[in-house]
């Protein structure tokens, strides 16, 4: 057997990790944070009534 290990492609993305991510860098690329609206009724969702 050998000790060497053969790799013919990059390892899948969810395997490597990811980098930490800093606010100010996240902020910056999705602007600021936005506070969710209320959606409304079930049945105002379901015919559109806005």
């Amino acid at each position: 057997m050998s000790a060497y290990t053969f790799r013919s492609s990059r390892p899948d993305q969810w395997v490597s990790p990811r980098p930490t991510r800093d606010p100010a860098r996240g902020r910056a690329i999705h602007g600021p944070l936005q506070p969710m609206q209320p959606s409304g009724s079930l049945i105002a969702r379901l015919f559109g009534m806005h």
